[in-house]
């Protein structure tokens, strides 16, 4: 067990959870804060500003999955429980997060048992998916159906208890969002908007696409990152070591997009094309070998992804980001997918 994952390396300032999108509270998508935090000092910025951050060769590596409305609500024990999909396994299978009546946590099903969906599917629990844990497990759904198609005809978007309401999925979708597959939105993305990825261009820094498509995030704090599906293009591979090779930065738009690189790269930094699951835990055990800056959003004191952060920039340097975005002289910066953004540039 990692050590960012079981003791809080800060403390989360009252009143940080975005409980809805920037839009519904005046700002523009662009317009959320960023904490670019560079080895001297950490500079309170706006997102629409990350052209400035950046150099001319530098290339900057999208997640182009978008998000499935991937809540499902089914009958069991005379209650309304909930279900989560997280994913769809090669073979057709789902894997799937039941939750407790109110939404008020994972709940464990028993093997075997059938759940009655909507639209007359039902789905049949095999086994905890992966291995070792009663979180996620296993089903199948009878008949088989591809949740791609199924989930936006009769699913919901994954709501957590910090949103003030359900917010449509349009709101959580990147502007590059292009290949459904994702039960939660790669939120680090959100900021992007057509306009800053213009003036990145015309910076002169290239902006490469690859697939991950996220499962289900509300693992407990103890839990590594599950398996997900990841497709790294052999266009996005090349542009990658081409920029390696001259010096030039390669920034991972989220912790997605690092985890898929590292995922496609050897043992000295060569990326090549990549189409398949990845269980990669990044650490400083195991520390980025190709990504070199990380647009990333705002993590909980004892999130998992923490650990991925450290294996890019450092224990110091993402201490020091964290120490200095909950600072009481720091501007308020808000959590979770509707919230501000931080530029690691180790």
């Amino acid at each position: 067990m990692s050590q960012a994952a079981t003791e809080a390396r800060f403390v989360l300032p009252p009143g940080s959870e975005a409980a809805s999108p920037p839009e519904a509270r005046g700002l523009a998508r662009d317009g959320v804060r960023m904490a670019v935090v560079a080895p001297d000092r950490t500079h309170h910025r706006r997102a629409r500003e990350l052209p400035l951050w950046l150099a001319p060769g530098d290339v900057l590596v999208v997640n182009t999955s978008a998000t499935l409305p991937s809540a499902l609500e089914v009958r069991r024990h005379g209650c309304t429980w909930g279900l989560h999909v997280s994913t769809e396994l090669d073979d057709g299978a789902w894997v799937v997060e039941l939750r407790l009546p109110g939404g008020t946590g994972p709940g464990v099903p028993d093997p075997g048992e059938v759940l009655r969906l909507p639209g007359g599917v039902r789905l049949r629990i095999a086994e905890p998916h992966p291995a070792g844990q009663t979180r996620l497990w296993r089903a199948t759904p009878l008949p088989a159906v591809d949740r791609v198609a199924y989930l936006p005809r009769h699913g919901t978007p994954i709501r957590y208890p910090y949103l003030d309401r359900a917010w449509p999925i349009d709101d959580l979708q990147n502007v590059y969002a292009a290949v459904p597959g994702s039960a939660e939105m790669a939120s680090a993305g959100r900021p992007l908007s057509r306009e800053v990825l213009v003036d990145l261009m015309s910076a002169g820094v290239v902006v490469a696409p690859l697939v991950l498509h996220t499962g289900v995030s509300s693992q407990e704090s103890h839990e590594p990152p599950q398996p997900e599906r990841v497709s790294v293009p052999e266009s996005t591979a090349r542009l990658v070591n081409l920029t390696r090779a001259a010096g030039g930065r390669v920034v991972a738009v989220g912790t997605t997009v690092a985890r898929a690189l590292e995922s496609a790269a050897s043992a000295d930094g060569h990326v090549a094309a990549y189409d398949g699951w990845t269980s990669l835990v990044l650490s400083s055990a195991r520390p980025a070998r190709v990504v070199g800056g990380l647009l990333t959003g705002l993590h909980e004191p004892q999130a998992s992804h923490l650990d991925l952060l450290e294996s890019v920039a450092g224990r110091t340097l993402v201490d020091r980001a964290y120490a200095d975005v909950t600072a009481a002289a720091a501007p308020h910066y808000l959590w979770h997918e509707f919230g501000d953004s931080m530029l690691l540039l180790p």
